[in-house]
C-alpha cells in the first residue's frame, strides 16, 4: 500500500455538538402533579363556593366524585358547610329517548332563564363504558352558547357504572351548586333507562322529552318513565314535522289518561316545542312554574324532599357497605380465584357468592 495514501486525512469532521435537552419538562410535570394533589381546607372551599368562585366549586365537586378517603373527608365537611345555604333552587330532571334533542332543549331553556338574570347549573350524567370505564363527557361541546354564558355552569359527570353512586354524588353536587347561588339546577340523564329512577328521586320536576316521526312514539318508552313524568314535551315541532308533533302530543295525552291520578295533585301536561327555533320554550317554563306553585301550596314539595333525604340515607348506606365488602382484606384476595372457579363452572355463582359473604361476615365478627 502506498504510504502517502495512508497519511492523507479527510476534510470531513463531525463535531460533538451540544447535549440535547430532555423532551419532557420534569420540573413542570412535578409542579402540575403537586397542584393536582393539593387539597385546600374545607373552609377555603366553602368560602369560595359561597362567593361564587366557579374554580373552587369545580374542585369541590371533583373531591365529591373522588373515591380517595382523604378527598372524601374534606368533601363531606364542605357539603356540611354548604348545606345550610342550599335548598332554595328549583331542581329540574330532564330525560328522553336518544336523539330527542335534550342538549339543544337544555341550552334553549337555560339561555331563556339566563337572559332573565337567573343562574342555571346543568349537571349532566354521562354513561361510562362497561369495557374501558371511560366516558365522553361532551355536554359542554353540545351547549356552546350556554357554557360560555356567565350565569351558567355545566358539569358533566361520569356514571362509572354505578347508579347509586351517581344518585349520591349528584345530590351532593346539587347542594354545592345551590350554595354557589344557582337558583335553577338541571339534571340531565343520557336516555330512557334505570338512571331515570335515580334522577327522579332527587328533583322537584321530572320532564320527559320525546320526538315525533320516529315510528310509534310510545313504543320505546317504558310505562314507568311516563308515570314518573311531571310534564312531557314533544320536541322538534318545526317545519314539516309540526303535524306529526301535534299527533304525538295527542297520543301522549291519551296515554296519560290510562295512568293512576298524579301523586302531586296536579295532572301532567303535554306540550310541543322547537328547541332549535326557540318556539314553545316560554310555555314549557310556565308549565314548570305552575306545577311548582301547586306542590308548594299543597305541601307535596316539602314532603317529597323529605322522602328524598331519607332515600339518600339508604343509598349512602348501600354504597358504603358495597365498597367496604370489596375492599375487605378478607375478600379482596379471594375474588380472583372465585371468579376463575365460576368461569370454569367448578362453582355456581350462587355458591361462590354465599362463600364470599360467609367469609366477610366471619371477618367482621
Amino acid at each position: 500500500m502506498d504510504k502517502r495514501k495512508s497519511t492523507i486525512q479527510s476534510a470531513l469532521k463531525v463535531n460533538a455538538g451540544i447535549e440535547q435537552p430532555d423532551q419532557l419538562n420534569t420540573k413542570a410535570i412535578a409542579r402540575l402533579k403537586a397542584r393536582k394533589s393539593q387539597i385546600l381546607s374545607a373552609e377555603a372551599y366553602i368560602n369560595g363556593i359561597l362567593d361564587g368562585d366557579m374554580v373552587l366549586l369545580s374542585k369541590a365537586i371533583t373531591l365529591i366524585e373522588s373515591n380517595l378517603s382523604a378527598h372524601q373527608d374534606v368533601a363531606q365537611k364542605v357539603i356540611a358547610g354548604c348545606l345550610p345555604h342550599s335548598g332554595k333552587a328549583l331542581r329540574l330532571g330532564i330525560t328522553g329517548v336518544p336523539g330527542a334533542g335534550k342538549s339543544t332543549f337544555i341550552e334553549a331553556l337555560g339561555m331563556y332563564l339566563c337572559k332573565q338574570d337567573q343562574k342555571v347549573a346543568v349537571l349532566a350524567i354521562d354513561p361510562s363504558s362497561q369495557r374501558s370505564r371511560g366516558s365522553i363527557l361532551g355536554d359542554k361541546t353540545r351547549m356552546e352558547e350556554l357554557s360560555s354564558h356567565p350565569n351558567a355552569y355545566i358539569r358533566p359527570s361520569a356514571s362509572s357504572g354505578t347508579l347509586g353512586g351517581v344518585a349520591r354524588k349528584t345530590r351532593e353536587t346539587i347542594i354545592l351548586c345551590e350554595a354557589a347561588g344557582f337558583n335553577n339546577i338541571f339534571v340531565e340523564t343520557v336516555g330512557v333507562g334505570q338512571s331515570e329512577i335515580a334522577v327522579h328521586s332527587m328533583v322537584d320536576f321530572f320532564l320527559l322529552i320525546l320526538i315525533s316521526g320516529a315510528g310509534d312514539e310510545l313504543q320505546g318508552i317504558k310505562k314507568g318513565i311516563m308515570e314518573m313524568a311531571d310534564g312531557i314535551v314533544v320536541n322538534k315541532a318545526d317545519g314539516d314535522n309540526i303535524a306529526r308533533a301535534n299527533r304525538a302530543k295527542a297520543e301522549c295525552e291519551s296515554a296519560m289518561h290510562l295512568f293512576p291520578p298524579a301523586e302531586a295533585g296536579i295532572e301532567p301536561k303535554v306540550l310541543t316545542c322547537s328547541s332549535l327555533h326557540n318556539k314553545g320554550i316560554a310555555e314549557v317554563w310556565q308549565m314548570v312554574e305552575e306545577h311548582l306553585e301547586v306542590i308548594k301550596n299543597n305541601g307535596f314539595l316539602k314532603d317529597k324532599r323529605t322522602r328524598q333525604d331519607v332515600q339518600l340515607m339508604y343509598d349512602t348506606i348501600d354504597e358504603a357497605l358495597k365498597d367496604q365488602f370489596y375492599k375487605s382484606v378478607a375478600i379482596a384476595p379471594k375474588l380472583p380465584p372465585m371468579e376463575i372457579a365460576v368461569k370454569k363452572q367448578n362453582l355456581t355463582a350462587y355458591v361462590a357468592a354465599k362463600q364470599l359473604l360467609d367469609d366477610y361476615y366471619k371477618s367482621i365478627k
